[in-house]
């Protein structure tokens, strides 16, 4: 009795199937890293394509789907394979970032060993947020500790942190006067951001807090699902508008930093979103 080898289904085929692909994977790796370290720049970009090519491991899929349940979001797996799909290449966009051209540039420029960086994925459920902000709780241009400066865009964050034309809102706050924000600069930025309930995956390298180099937004943060672009008007807005409310939204955001430099005992960078009111911090770092 004859049979179709191409008819083999069995747990067993399948993970050897897997394992060859990962070590095809892996070994493509090898090959264009030493093309890179070489000089051949162009390796970049094929090294990113071939991360993309990496499979889910079966256990890296279950305690994902444990971990983000236990946390209260939602598994994309359970709106069909499609959203996994869509969930397991935006994660690998992500690790794919570690070889983006500016990341990798600014590593040789600060005499860093690229391979020595590592990249975690970060995984957050995304709040359509109102307004999104930056804090840095020293401020920046003049190292005054006593003064916490900010800037804030309507809608999603990465108007303020990525590469969108315009200025963001400015203010500085002294720490022991919280109700009297100053604001420096008004926005100018033609667009804003918004998206559905969603998860995004954020980049989480040891390239961002290493000492004496700032790599924060070098990596990429990747959305399961694309933002909707709305051009935007501040002068109709009440962050422009309404002094009470402006007073309201920006004091919150110097108050947030405090408590967080407070928590931490040291200067913050920190990013967080507003919605209906209240603040959300998304995450938070030692200031460089």
């Amino acid at each position: 009795m004859g049979f179709d080898i191409t008819t083999l289904s069995s747990d067993w085929d399948v993970k050897i199937l897997r394992a060859l692909s990962a070590f095809r994977v892996v070994e493509k790796l090898q090959i264009l890293k030493k093309k890179l370290g070489e000089g051949d720049f162009d390796a970049l970009g094929e090294i990113r394509q071939t991360v993309l090519q990496l499979a889910a491991p079966p256990e890296l899929v279950k305690e994902l789907k444990t971990k983000m349940l236990s946390s209260g979001m939602p598994w994309p797996g359970d709106e069909g394979e499609q959203r996994w799909e869509q969930a397991w290449t935006a994660i690998k966009k992500v690790w794919a970032s570690k070889w983006n051209e500016r990341a990798y540039f600014s590593t040789r420029k600060a005499k860093l060993d690229h391979e020595y960086l590592c990249m975690a994925v970060l995984v957050q459920e995304i709040i359509n947020a109102d307004y999104a902000f930056v804090i840095h709780t020293t401020n920046p241009s003049s190292g005054d500790s006593s003064e916490i400066y900010a800037e804030v865009v309507k809608g999603l964050g990465e108007t303020l942190v990525g590469a969108y034309p315009g200025r963001a809102l400015s203010f500085i706050c002294k720490k022991n006067n919280l109700s009297s924000p100053q604001v420096l600069g008004y926005p100018s930025k033609p667009i804003a951001l918004f998206i559905r309930r969603s998860i995004i995956f954020r980049s989480d390298s040891n390239g961002e807090d290493l000492e004496g180099y700032a790599g924060a937004g070098l990596y990429d943060s990747v959305p399961m699902d694309e933002e909707e672009k709305v051009v935007v008007d501040y002068s109709c807005d009440p962050l422009l508008n309404d002094g009470k409310f402006q007073q309201s939204i920006l004091s919150s955001i110097a108050g947030a930093g405090k408590a967080i430099e407070e928590l931490y005992r040291s200067p913050q960078d920190i990013e967080g979103v507003i919605r209906d009111g209240k603040v959300y911090v998304v995450q938070t770092r030692p200031q460089m």
